[in-house]
């Protein structure tokens, strides 16, 4: 295997007549292959063992004889550790480079992924899936970062949404194998089939990633972390994507975590298999993330986010009907939605931060993390008490979220277009 690069900064004035500069990362340029199919695998990576236990519930829940609720903190644990550990690990990516960062998230998360199969009760669980999401919190904000340094901004939305098709391709063959497998030897099998995937894609990720060219090292000193971060989370238009985020998460993560039970049981009754086989709709996410860049050239970037929410809330609509059909088209629409929402919102928070965009995007991914954690929890509890329409009402408050921010940030680019440019150079 190759060595692996750790992201050693360019040294200024180091280029010669023989040597030159290096030019960013772009369609048609060495590298950009290598390094779409390397980010590729590490999204994919990502999703398949962030919900590797998600189309497992119903299965986890009769196996250790627990609630729904309680079964979800599978899910919660990982991705509510994601969001709390995606911030300090960011920081250290800062200094010792993107990749160093998600080589070793990766090989930590695919370690643990191993272990979680054999662990004896739910409570050991719960605790070894927050290390995995601890541990898989450096990849995304690193990987984010990464782009934005590397990629030429004019195609950093679509290798963005390259890297956001694989966590929707991850976050199918993950439930896809993990239910088949579950179905013919048991859910612990599924558990242990995911984790095989992962191992080979962190393989290819690691032959595959170009070496950083455009990475320079930034000091752990926390009181600068923290002037960055306070910036950041002083920033109108930063602060409305993190919401934005979290919102779409929101209703993702209530959807996806509660659609397993209300299929197992009446009037559909249908198997393991069958269920993870449902999460073949991710297929949707992939085109409409990869497609998010074409769509803000066409719309603009609230332009997309409007298209985006009105295809998730038709969908949650759509799914309260008691027809399987209805409920596969609802699905597609409302993973379609979250897709191209979170690309274009991802890419936004990449393009926005000028300085300290691994953080920028640590305080995204922690916010939408939080958001998938909130969902997944609130959407069990609500599926637990009153049914799937409950679970589909907390998700059309998370839209309604979404349509206000997107309003709010639409009235405030119009009255900062109407002020005078010495005002608007005064804030």
């Amino acid at each position: 295997m190759p060595p692996v690069h750790t992201g050693a900064p360019v040294i200024p004035g180091a280029s010669t007549s023989s040597s030159p500069a290096p030019q960013p990362l772009s369609p048609g340029r060495p590298g950009y292959r290598r390094m779409s199919l390397a980010l590729f695998a590490a999204g994919l990576a990502t999703f398949a063992l962030l919900y590797s236990t998600q189309a497992l519930l119903p299965a986890i829940s009769t196996g250790f004889g627990v609630t729904a609720g309680q079964a979800s903190w599978t899910v919660s644990a990982a991705t509510g550790a994601l969001a709390l550990f995606v911030l300090p690990l960011s920081a250290l990516s800062e200094r010792f480079g993107r990749t160093r960062m998600m080589t070793y998230s990766m090989v930590i998360a695919v370690v643990v992924a191993l272990l979680v199969p054999f662990a004896p009760n739910v409570e050991w669980l719960v605790a070894l899936r927050a290390v995995q999401g601890a541990a898989i919190a450096g990849i995304p904000a690193s990987a984010m970062a990464y782009l934005a340094e590397e990629v030429r901004p004019k195609a950093l939305v679509a290798a963005i949404g390259l890297f956001v098709a694989g966590n929707s391709i991850g976050g199918m063959s993950g439930r896809l194998v993990t239910g088949w497998a579950a179905q013919l030897w048991g859910w612990r099998a599924g558990l242990l089939a995911v984790a095989l995937m992962a191992l080979a894609c962190a393989v290819a990720f690691l032959v595959l990633l170009p070496r950083a060219r455009f990475f320079r090292p930034a000091s752990l000193n926390p009181r600068a972390v923290g002037r960055t971060v306070a910036g950041h989370l002083r920033d109108p238009l930063l602060l409305r994507l993190y919401g934005i985020g979290a919102l779409f998460m929101t209703v993702f993560g209530a959807v996806y975590t509660v659609i397993g039970y209300r299929l197992v049981d009446e009037p559909f009754s249908l198997g393991q298999g069958v269920v993870g086989s449902i999460f073949l709709i991710y297929l949707v996410g992939t085109v409409s993330s990869a497609a998010a860049g074409k769509l803000v050239a066409r719309t603009g970037r609230r332009g997309a986010l409007y298209l985006a929410v009105t295809t998730t809330a038709l969908g949650l609509l759509l799914s309260l009907s008691d027809s399987l059909a209805a409920i596969v088209i609802g699905l597609v629409l409302i993973t379609a939605g979250f897709f191209a929402g979170h690309a274009v919102a991802s890419a936004a928070v990449s393009r926005t931060a000028k300085t300290g965009r691994a953080q920028a995007s640590a305080l995204y991914q922690s916010a939408y993390y939080l958001g998938s954690s909130a969902g997944g929890t609130l959407g069990a509890l609500a599926y637990h008490g009153a049914g799937w329409a409950a679970t589909v009402g907390i998700a059309l408050l998370a839209v309604l979220g979404v349509v206000s921010i997107t309003l709010y940030g639409s009235h405030a680019a119009r009255a900062e277009r109407r002020m005078p440019a010495s005002a608007v150079g005064a804030r």
